[in-house]
């Protein structure tokens, strides 16, 4: 899915006994009328728990993080593949921090869930825990991309439980992993992506993963793109979510380009842009 980068050109209070001098000067704000950006900050122990952050000049305590999450097929991509699409919300909101994160990835003894929710919690946690520092608000949105549609899904439908979601984009993002397109499907590529979350995985691990299965009716607005021939995400990935956030009367928008596949160029790519801008000046 590396393709896909192309898409956009608890707080713990310790004493002051206990930390080191370089624990109290990490705890000093950053100043907040200069731009300020730092790349591989750490929130675990694992090499992949790290994010860039982006902070704008002049921000103050109600400025509004933005958080990429990149695809991969929850096994592989890296946070450098959502560089393009930062670099156009860094050109057209000036005003909004962003967060480019990288999570753990799956493999043959860990599965995406719930490791990879765990990571995104973390994220949202270190961020409320240093909002002074960096001088943010408790805000967020998710603009996520294939697997990375799908976690910004389900956190934000899930596990937001003080409502800091205020916007969800996913592109060509997975909603429902009891979808019979997945079940009955007999695409070994497509399968072996499925397999990530277990060969045998029972029925109701399988709508505990999926958006669509958790959908609230509180949940955040939520922008929706999807291609008429993708060939590992079917249509109806997309539609029976736009039809569910429907029935629950959910802010909402679906954009279906019939002869795209798992991605885009050119004059849909521009139209993407254009409304997902729209959508996050609406709601973000």
């Amino acid at each position: 899915m590396k393709h896909l980068k192309y898409l956009f050109l608890l707080f713990v209070i310790y004493s002051c006994s206990n930390k080191t001098e370089e624990d109290i000067l990490t705890d000093i704000p950053l100043d907040p009328t200069k731009y300020y950006q730092e790349f591989d900050v750490s929130y675990g122990n694992d090499g992949d728990q790290n994010f860039d952050v982006y902070l704008p000049a002049n921000r103050t305590s109600s400025t509004k993080i933005v958080i990429l999450v990149h695809g991969g097929g929850w096994t592989s991509g890296d946070k450098s593949d959502m560089n393009p699409i930062k670099d156009i919300i860094q050109q057209d909101f000036q005003n909004v921090a962003i967060v480019n994160i990288n999570y753990r990835l799956a493999d043959v003894n860990n599965t995406p869930y719930p490791m990879q929710i765990e990571d995104i919690t973390s994220i949202i946690n270190y961020l409320k825990e240093n909002k002074v520092k960096y001088t943010i608000s408790e805000d967020f949105g998710f603009i996520g991309i294939s697997a990375g549609g799908h976690l910004s899904l389900l956190w934000s439908y899930a596990f937001d439980d003080f409502n800091d979601i205020k916007m969800v984009c996913s592109i060509v993002g997975p909603t429902n992993l009891t979808d019979p397109a997945y079940l009955n499907n007999t695409d070994p590529v497509l399968q072996e992506l499925l397999n990530s979350f277990g060969a045998d995985a029972e029925l109701s691990f399988l709508e505990e993963v999926s958006p669509y299965h958790q959908v609230p009716a509180t949940a955040p607005p939520t922008i929706l793109f999807y291609g008429g021939q993708d060939p590992l995400i079917p249509t109806t990935q997309g539609t029976d979510l736009r039809d569910k956030l429907q029935n629950l009367g959910v802010t909402h928008e679906f954009t279906l380009y019939p002869n795209a596949g798992h991605g885009w160029e050119g004059l849909e790519l521009l139209d993407t842009w254009l409304k997902l801008k729209a959508f996050m000046q609406t709601n973000l």
